[in-house]
Order: structure tokens, then sequence, then C-alpha cells
């Protein structure tokens, strides 16, 4: 075992006094001071720490809220196996002291779930926490986490307009930033876009939500964003729909209203995360779908997303602007 000489002391202050870029250049500066001692083995061994240390410096720190459900062990997972993320901690109070490896089904990471926010915000907090939780729960977890100088990576629903406002002030207060993401997977992102592109050309527009029948809420932030993006662009171009002459016999069969828009929800067994939006025009309809098929399809999203919130203050309201 080499022993630690000055390069790999000074490396470690770096790492600990805030992993800035600058570390490279002492890091290039403790191998010069290897080589000119001129021993090979030494300068092996203060190589191999060179790599080691740069490597950590480099990775982000990530912990996982929510660990022991559905959602949350599919980012322990995704978390763990990418090369530019480091796995810290999870969070779930029913799995308390179990090992989170175990808890998602891999390997044993030898790393122990926590079983509230307050127990990791302490003096080796994480840079990242993603948090698939729950309503009930959100937004005084966030307040806390955001308030600790934590960035947050949030796709649990229920947060409020004014909720989330609130919270990027607490970020910008903390340089603290925070990702709420109604939908992480990618082709859901993108058939967003896709229906605000469409939406002055095609007005009159409605979306048709299809999820298992467990999801907490109706209709979808995915619809609601959907809804409000496609708004957002009818204002723009300055189009309104055609007026709808149907009168309901039954209150709620013509789904729910988001603004202009008309949302049906679906909730039976077997779905995942499914979302059409209908444009009808003159003699022709166009149809845009997406579907999830798993929970993995989740995961690049949340992993981008760790990777990105550095560059977004305060807080961003949809993926969409991290791509």
């Amino acid at each position: 075992m080499p022993k630690w000489g000055d390069c790999q002391v000074i490396m470690l202050v770096v790492y600990l006094i805030g992993r800035q870029l600058s570390s490279i250049l002492i890091l290039v500066e403790c191998y010069h001071r290897s080589c000119l001692i001129n021993d090979e083995s030494y300068i092996l061994s203060q190589w191999i720490a060179f790599h080691w240390l740069f490597w950590e410096v480099n990775m982000i720190r990530v912990m996982v809220n929510g660990a022991g459900g559905k959602m949350g062990r599919e980012v322990v997972k995704a978390v763990h196996a990418d090369s530019e993320l480091t796995l810290v901690g999870g969070i779930d109070p029913t799995k308390d002291g179990q090992d989170i490896g175990t808890v998602a089904g891999i390997e044993p990471l030898q790393i122990t779930m926590a079983p509230s926010v307050d127990d990791v915000l302490g003096n080796n907090k994480p840079d990242v926490i993603v948090d698939f939780t729950n309503p009930a729960v959100i937004f005084e977890n966030a307040k806390k986490i955001l308030s600790a100088g934590v960035h947050l990576v949030i796709g649990t629903t229920g947060l409020t307009e004014e909720q989330r406002n609130e919270l990027h002030e607490i970020g910008l207060k903390n340089q603290a930033n925070c990702l709420v993401a109604p939908n992480f997977s990618l082709g859901a992102v993108m058939m967003m876009k896709v229906a605000a592109d469409l939406a002055p050309y095609f007005p009159d527009v409605e979306i048709i939500e299809l999820h298992h029948n467990h999801k907490y809420d109706a209709p979808s932030g995915t619809s609601i964003l959907t809804a409000k993006l496609i708004n957002d662009a009818k204002q723009a171009a300055n189009v309104t729909s055609s007026e709808d002459l149907t009168r309901e016999s039954l209150p709620g069969a013509r789904g729910a209203k988001v603004d202009d828009i008309t949302i049906h929800s679906v909730r039976l067994p077997g779905y995942v995360a499914h979302q059409e939006v209908l444009f009808g025009g003159h003699d022709e309809t166009l149809t845009i779908r997406h579907d999830s098929l798993s929970r993995l399809s989740f995961m690049p999203g949340v992993v981008l997303a760790c990777k990105k919130i550095t560059s977004k203050p305060g807080l961003t309201y949809g993926l969409e602007h991290y791509l």
C-alpha cells in the first residue's frame, strides 16, 4: 500500500473544500512532483491516486427520497449504473436501516436507508436529491432540502403554482436549484413540444390520458402541462377553438377543462403511462400518442436532470427546459 504523500493530501483538501475545476491544476502539480522523485512505484501510486480522486471530485452525489417505492427503486438502479453519478443514500421510513441495493433488487451496496429527509441534511449532504414520494409530504420536504442548499429533482405530483413559486424563491436564496417535471420520459416531452407547435394550425384539441388504477391524481400532471403549452401557443397565434355545442346529459361526460382544453382521464389495470393528443380540422384529424411501457422509460430523463440541474437557477417547471 502506498503511503499518503503531499500530493494526496493536497488533492483531498481540494475535494473537501469544494470540488472545483481548479483542482485540475493541483492534480497536475502532484503528478509533476511524483516525476521529480524518479521512483517508478511511487509515480504509479500517485498516478492511481490522481485518477481515483479526480474521478471522485467530478462525480455528482445523488440521494433518492422514496427509494423504496416503485419509481424510487428504478431511480436507485439508474443512478448506480451511471458513470457520472454516484449513489450516496436513500430515504424511506418503511425501509429504515435496510441496504439500498437490496431494497432496489440489485446487489448490496453497503448504503443504509434513512427514515427521513431530516436525517440526511447534516454534514455529508448530497449534491442532488431525487424525490418520488407523495403529494402529502413533497412541499414540506422540498422546503427543507432547498433551504439546506441541496439541488432537488421532483417527480412527485401535487405542487400548486403558488407552492412552486415559493420553492423558486427558497432555491434562489440558498443557491439550490429545483426541477419539477410532470413527466421524465423524453418521448413524452417531445410529444408536448410537438403538440404546442401544431396548436396554431389545429386549435381544436382534446387530450386523453391513460394510467394504471393506482395513480394518485387525475388528470395527470403531463396532461395539464400539455394543455397549458397548447393554450399558450394558441394565444400567441391569436387562434381560438370552434364552439362546442354539446350538452352533457351526465355531469363529467365531456371530461375536465384546463383553460380551453378538455382532458379525459382513464384509470385501468394494465396501463403504465399513456397520452393521446387529438386534433380536429377541416375534414381531417391528427393524433399524437405516446406510450411509456414501463418505468424504465423515465430513467434517462431523471439521469439527465441530475446532471443538468446546476445550469438552471431557481425552480424550473418541465423537463423540456433541460433539452
